[in-house]
């Protein structure tokens, strides 16, 4: 069992930044891999990023690349979010997520993660 709280969302301007953090509360996070999704209101929720917790092999999806970064604190069981210039499609709810260790193919599934968090709302606006 995978408990996940995530933090430091909040509003900011678009071209600014934040960063997400999730703690997750497990004896051990060795043979998982952690993800980022963000759901748009009215829209799907959709992957953004994914790391594996052992190796840090990370994926993005394609519109966050060069702009977010997902890295881990191993030591405070911590997965982080950097997102800089943020723009305003990209308002809303920001999910942690864990799953256990698969293929990198499948790394963006959502039904690859079994543990999620509550979220943390993400806005950005002028």
């Amino acid at each position: 069992q995978v408990q996940l709280v995530e933090s430091g969302g909040g509003s900011v301007q678009p071209g600014g930044s934040l960063r997400l953090s999730c703690v997750a509360s497990a004896s051990t996070l060795r043979n998982h891999k952690m993800g980022w999704f963000r759901q748009a209101p009215g829209k799907e929720r959709e992957f953004v990023a994914a790391i594996r917790w052992s190796e840090g092999t990370t994926r993005y999806a394609d519109s966050v690349k060069g702009r977010f970064t997902i890295s881990t604190d191993k030591a405070k069981n911590t997965v982080f979010l950097q997102m800089n210039s943020l723009k305003t499609e990209e308002s809303g709810v920001y999910y942690c997520a864990a799953g256990t260790r698969s293929a990198l193919s499948a790394i963006s599934m959502e039904r690859m993660y079994a543990y999620w968090g509550r979220g943390s709302q993400v806005a950005v606006s002028s």
